[in-house]
């Protein structure tokens, strides 16, 4: 393959050890978290691999060291993602009421980190351009904890309609400055079916059952993930006909994940606890919020076996269901010759 370097941005779904070194103290910095295929913590928020490590294999690339990493080698790329990084500045969140208390390292942050890697290693701009040539440019999954923060706060679900156009506009300002820096591939992840995701399907849990999909997921919620998506379409759509000589594929991670839950057993996932997670408890009576029965937390119970879970941590997938949907993604993503 003619792909070099990979530049990953993001949040949790592709962290792999920035957020970490942020908060050292952090639960994603213990055991379990890693225990499958490192047998120890690295940062990333799963018991093994992510999606971005299965397409660096893919490529033949060595796994991304985080950019926080000072140790790090960068020479195959750099992994800018940071678990709860949002699209929007976090003083923008601020001003819509929307709390951030993770992490301040949003996309545009992520941006800044590029442009001084970008400074570190080129002489000057045509240099870059020339590395960027052969690099691919993983743009997100990125957004939707600008959601997730919303919605755990209370907020209306048509006031977090209304927030859409902004978190789509700020990822479409992000792929115009790499253009501009000099990519030529662009790979730009959807959000989820956040309607099945374990995390939301607690905090809105209902007994009405017309509120559920045949998947056993909250329709209006995979609505509003879907409505994000198409917006994301449109403008990738618009990008590409202003670049004409750069690929800028979207990737469908809300489809890939919903084929996991609709073909789960053939899988190999075991039907009925497959949604729950198989780090920290997922009794009603006790939500995973209460700090002592979260994953990563001392005493805290881990499944047996990880492989039969699609969900690891409520919020996170497990490195199984990473590994499906990363092998369903690269054969549709049409990027990588």
């Amino acid at each position: 393959s003619t792909i070099e370097a990979i530049y990953q941005f993001g949040d949790s779904i592709s962290d792999t050890g920035n957020y970490i070194r942020e908060n050292p103290n952090s639960r994603f910095a213990k055991l379990p978290y890693g225990q499958t295929f490192f047998h120890k913590p690295t940062g990333r928020c799963s018991n093994g691999l992510l999606m971005i490590d299965y397409f660096t294999k893919f490529l033949n690339l060595p796994f991304l060291d985080p950019y926080l990493n000072k140790d790090g080698n960068f020479s195959h790329g750099v992994n800018f993602a940071v678990a709860g990084a949002t699209a929007l500045n976090t003083s923008i969140l601020v001003t819509k009421h929307i709390v951030s208390n993770s992490t301040n390292s949003s996309l545009l942050v992520q941006l800044d980190w590029f442009k001084s890697h970008l400074n570190s290693i080129c002489s000057d701009p045509s240099v870059c351009k020339q590395k960027l040539a052969k690099a691919l440019i993983m743009m997100g999954e990125i957004g939707g904890n600008d959601y997730n923060r919303a919605f755990s706060q209370g907020k209306p679900i048509i006031e977090i309609y209304k927030t859409v156009p902004e978190v789509v506009q700020i990822i479409k300002y992000a792929i115009k400055e790499v253009i501009n820096l000099g990519a030529t591939r662009i790979v730009v992840p959807g959000n989820f079916p956040i309607g099945c995701m374990t995390i939301y399907l607690k905090m809105f849990k209902t007994d009405s059952s017309r509120l559920y999909d045949e998947l056993q997921c909250l329709k209006s919620l995979n609505k509003f993930a879907k409505f994000h998506n198409s917006k994301l379409q449109e403008v990738i759509g618009e990008l590409q006909s202003e670049y004409q000589d750069v690929s800028i594929v979207y990737a469908d991670y809300f489809l890939a994940m919903k084929e996991i839950l609709k073909h789960a057993t053939s899988l190999g996932f075991d039907k009925d606890t497959m949604e729950t997670p198989c780090c920290g408890t997922n009794e009603d009576d006790k939500p995973n919020k209460d700090s002592h029965i979260v994953c990563g937390r001392k005493g805290v119970v881990v499944c047996e076996d990880s492989n039969k879970h699609v969900n690891w941590d409520s919020v996170h997938l497990t490195q199984h269901a990473y590994h499906i949907m990363a092998k369903l993604l690269i054969k549709r993503i049409n990027i990588w010759d």
